[in-house]
């Protein structure tokens, strides 16, 4: 039996998605929000995906080591930004035990000041999201911060959410360091570095639209000048400067990175370098032990380290605990049954052929770029995990942006304009969830004042219909 037969009728290629489809559905809308049970894993959805996909090309007279290939080259391809994500849970734990990003906490506290409190509570966040590349941990650990400040001059708390959100997902992705940005260039199959130069004709517009707004917003609604009750605050900044020594020198391993990131060097070694460098600058400001900073690249800093200290706080633990090499685990874990699945799927051409029917009318680049941006925000509201959308959607449309002479790194900033833009936005999402459980403030009451995002939503089509930073005459 020929291939062209064996792909036979279209519902051969969708049968896989609709199941995976089903799963998603009822593991992670039905089972929590209807029938008030867990989720059910993303890992094991898509292995299940993969199996029934696997006994379906079978039963189209597939071999088993056809199959089996493809899945092969898919993984083999990812691993480079594997490799990346190994990376980057290193850094964090040496930029942390070394005093890097408690330093930058620290001095990013003491700016905080009442009268430009929302335009501050999102350029701090942008700061801690791009040196640690996690928006949740931006907003996790000096969101919080900045939240407490807000409460103590009587701000308006929606606002300052919206502000401190947005800060943090524009550090995530216009970090090297970010899962989300490493996995979108890889779902595109482009360098690093140029998705996040292309993500720049978007998010930077957006964001200074943004900046300028909250300024605004200061003098719009007026705080208290005078300061109110600020133990907590200044309870953490003591204990930040008891368990670490800052000094200028610190800012070298992070100069490499942004170095590195403008001359485009390869990902890893600067990473590594980075590293390694903070190691040194760390061993000789910081008390910590050559014990502690093997553990903290290898499982990651913990604030017990720090034997000096009769008591360390709660908030201490939220803001350093983290970091290592497997600090990014799921993120690869789940990338990896993704690619699984994806592999399998190319043996007849599934992905692509269910593009060509569900999207007939995108034959231009701009209907094309424009579907791409719909599947990206329907694709991650529905799986709740924006590594699985990059993967789907940048399969889907790889081939379209190429047919038509569209550079792949507008695939890519789309998924993230699109995908990682929206998640705070989307009340059932997990990135939402654990929005409001932080913050403690409903997505109803921040989500206008979430301005990054929903600017953002505006300028990529906006750019798409313009036709400015497409990249139209720069093919792969």
């Amino acid at each position: 039996m020929t291939t062209s037969s064996r792909q036979g009728k279209l519902i051969h290629s969708a049968l896989p998605i609709l199941f995976l489809l089903s799963l998603i559905l009822y593991g992670l809308v039905f089972r929590p929000y209807l029938l008030d049970q867990p989720t059910i894993p993303l890992e094991i959805i898509f292995l299940a995906a993969s199996f029934f996909a696997s006994v379906h090309l079978i039963f189209l007279d597939f071999s088993w080591d056809t199959i089996l290939g493809n899945a092969v080259k898919k993984l083999a391809k990812g691993l480079p930004t594997i490799l990346i994500l190994f990376a980057i849970g290193i850094v964090i734990g040496s930029w942390i035990v070394s005093g890097i990003i408690p330093m930058f906490v620290y001095y990013g506290i003491k700016l905080v000041n009442p009268t430009y409190i929302y335009v501050l509570a999102f350029i701090i966040p942008i700061f801690f999201s791009m040196f640690t590349g996690t928006s949740y941990g931006s907003v996790g650990t000096i969101g919080v911060v900045v939240l407490g400040v807000a409460q103590a001059i009587d701000a308006n708390l929606a606002i300052v959410a919206g502000a401190v959100i947005g800060g943090a997902f524009f550090g995530d992705k216009m970090s090297p360091l970010s899962d989300t940005t490493n996995i979108a260039a890889l779902a595109a199959d482009i360098p690093l570095y140029a998705h996040i130069n292309s993500m720049l004709y978007t998010t930077m517009p957006s964001a200074l639209i943004a900046a300028s707004i909250y300024t605004a917003l200061g003098f719009i609604y007026p705080v208290a000048t005078e300061t109110g009750s600020f133990t907590e605050l200044e309870r953490t900044l003591s204990e930040v400067r008891g368990m670490f020594n800052f000094n200028v020198a610190l800012i070298f391993p992070v100069a490499l990175v942004l170095v590195g990131s403008l001359k485009k060097w390869p990902t890893i070694p600067v990473l590594l370098s980075s590293s390694l460098l903070a190691c040194i600058f760390g061993l000789i400001f910081q008390s910590y032990t050559l014990d502690n900073f093997i553990q903290s690249v290898y499982k990651g800093f913990h604030v017990d380290m720090a034997v000096w200290q009769p008591s360390v706080s709660p908030n201490m633990g939220e803001l350093f605990n983290r970091g290592g090499l497997y600090a990014l685990n799921d993120a690869i874990i789940i990338a990896l049954f993704v690619f699984l699945f994806i592999g399998i799927l190319d043996t007849n051409q599934a992905i692509p052929r269910i593009v060509d029917k569900v999207f007939p009318y995108a034959k231009t680049k701009t209907m094309v770029i424009l579907s791409s941006l719909v599947a990206t925000g329907v694709t991650n509201s529905m799986t709740g995990n924006q590594y699985a959308t990059s993967f789907i959607v940048g399969e889907a449309f790889k081939l379209k942006y190429d047919k038509l002479g569209i550079s792949r790194k507008v695939l890519s900033r789309s998924l993230e304009d699109y995908g990682t833009m929206i998640e705070s936005l989307v009340p059932w999402h997990p990135t939402a969830v654990f929005m409001v459980s932080v913050m403690g403030v409903a997505v109803g009451d921040y989500w206008h004042w979430q301005l990054l995002t929903l600017i953002n939503l505006i300028m990529a089509p906006l750019l798409v219909i313009l036709g400015v930073g497409c990249f139209y005459k720069k093919k792969k």
